[in-house]
């Protein structure tokens, strides 16, 4: 292990700019607040080794992690339903759209990464110092309401899990789920990496169950090649088109851009350009890797509707409880239902776990607040279960769907508080230095962040059209 001994460089966060040029204006709002005291997840910042001395390989292991706790957010319960209405009405059709807002993610996480291994900083780290302090509350309230909508989805999820597998109220599984932000302060006392072997584990249990549940529905594989081939029929077709816009808009979580341009900087890779750079190229391919695992888990959830569903004549399988008692009878394998439910609680818990870390990072970068994690994760577990208790209470468990779709479209608005300044930092020269984005890489930037944000406003437009 000595070639893999701690370097520990001096802090990134008190170092001087990246380069000595003149601001380009990016920095105008705030010239004097270019320093920051303290990273966010002061206790995890830098704790994990990273040699530029070792092989190949070891340098691949020491990066690897990050990556996965970010794709946890690109399976959430809030997917789930999407996709199973997609492949249950349309069969392998949509799996393009999968495909396509897959690789739109992993494109604006390796500008997450870049970010924050360049700069020091994580995104609300930088919008602290480049916005005035209206600009900065403003942005912090939009993603808090942004983490609380996620966290709705994922609570719901675990609830809907519990309520299938052990015939619990709803109301009672939404409670019960308060304490899983014990699992994080527990994991997270122990090392960065357990917090991280406990995310892969959740992930490979989910994927497990998925290679189950395809195994006995027999897919049409050729059918489900060509369903990754875009169609113009997806633009004609307004049904089709809905929940086309859905997978979209539900695929890239604002808060994972938040997650990812912090969690990379718990390595303690050095402080050189060429260091650096080294750590960056681990980085994007550690998150492009477990976003992969994503697509996978996305696509066989497609996949699943169409195979189970579709191609049986039942096209109206949307709801996550009518997929759990449709797919025991449907593909004759008993324990098809129980592994789809206990895949649905292991996203719920791991999205919870990731969306939790998500909000000490943004109240910490934004405001530069620093509680005790245990009050941090109650604020923001309280923000999600308290709605979710008092719709379910009130008017009945038959309001799920609706919360999830309210949960989306909140999600839907934020976003591009999140994505623009993204593209803005990296393309800066006087924060990134040479790490600035390079002209093709612009290009392609503004372009996804032009897709999402208009998918995401037609979904909106076709959701309250339809309301």
């Amino acid at each position: 292990m000595s070639d893999m001994a701690r370097t520990v460089p001096p802090q990134l966060e008190t170092d001087p700019p990246v380069t000595g040029e003149t601001s380009d204006g990016l920095c105008s709002a705030s010239a004097t607040r270019t320093r920051v005291v303290l990273p966010s997840l002061p206790e995890s910042h830098r704790t994990i080794p990273f040699s530029s001395g070792a092989s190949w390989f070891r340098k691949i292991l020491a990066f690897a992690g990050p990556g996965y706790l970010v794709a946890v957010g690109y399976m959430d319960p809030g997917n789930w339903a999407t996709d199973i209405g997609g492949g249950s009405k349309f069969g392998y059709t949509l799996l393009s759209v999968v495909l396509i807002s897959n690789l739109m993610a992993m494109f604006l996480q390796a500008l997450c990464a870049k970010l924050g291994i360049a700069t020091g900083r994580d995104l609300a780290q930088a919008c602290r110092e480049h916005y005035s302090r209206r600009t900065g509350l403003f942005l912090w309230v939009v993603c808090e309401i942004a983490i609380a909508a996620c966290d709705l989805a994922e609570v719901l999820g675990s609830a809907v899990a519990l309520k299938l597998l052990f015939g619990l109220p709803l109301l009672a599984g939404v409670l019960i789920t308060a304490f899983d932000v014990l699992i994080v302060l527990a994991l997270q006392g122990r090392g960065f990496r357990l917090v991280e072997a406990f995310v892969v584990t959740l992930i490979a249990s989910i994927a497990a169950c998925f290679g189950y549940e395809i195994f006995f529905a027999h897919p049409l594989w050729r059918e489900a090649a060509i369903g990754f081939i875009p169609r113009a029929e997806i633009l004609r077709n307004r049904e089709m088109l809905y929940i086309a816009i859905g997978i979209l808009g539900a695929t890239v979580m604002p808060h994972n851009l938040y997650l990812h341009s912090s969690i990379v900087q718990t390595r303690a890779f050095g402080s050189s350009t060429r260091d650096r750079r080294e750590a960056v190229r681990y980085a994007i391919f550690d998150s492009t890797l477990a976003l992969g695992f994503a697509l996978f888990i996305n696509a066989a959830i497609l996949v699943l509707g169409a195979a189970a569903f579709h191609t049986r004549g039942l096209h109206d399988v949307a709801e996550i409880a009518d997929a759990y008692k449709l797919l025991s009878p449907v593909l004759g394998a008993s324990l098809a239902s129980t592994l789809f439910a206990c895949a649905l609680l292991a996203s719920g818990q791991n999205s919870t776990l990731t969306g939790t870390l998500a909000g000490q990072i943004v109240m910490e970068g934004f405001l530069d607040i620093r509680l005790k994690p245990w009050l941090r994760r109650l604020i923001t577990r309280s923000i999600a279960i308290i709605p979710a208790a008092l719709v379910i209470g009130f008017a009945g468990e038959n309001k799920v769907t609706s919360l999830l779709i309210l949960s989306q479209v909140i999600l839907s608005f934020q976003l591009p508080f999140a994505v623009i300044p993204l593209i803005q930092f990296t393309n800066s020269r006087s924060k990134m230095g040479e790490f600035a984005n390079s002209r093709l890489t612009t290009v392609v930037a503004w372009f996804v962040a032009a897709a999402i944000l208009f998918f995401n406003a037609e979904l909106l437009w076709l959701i309250f059209r339809s309301a």
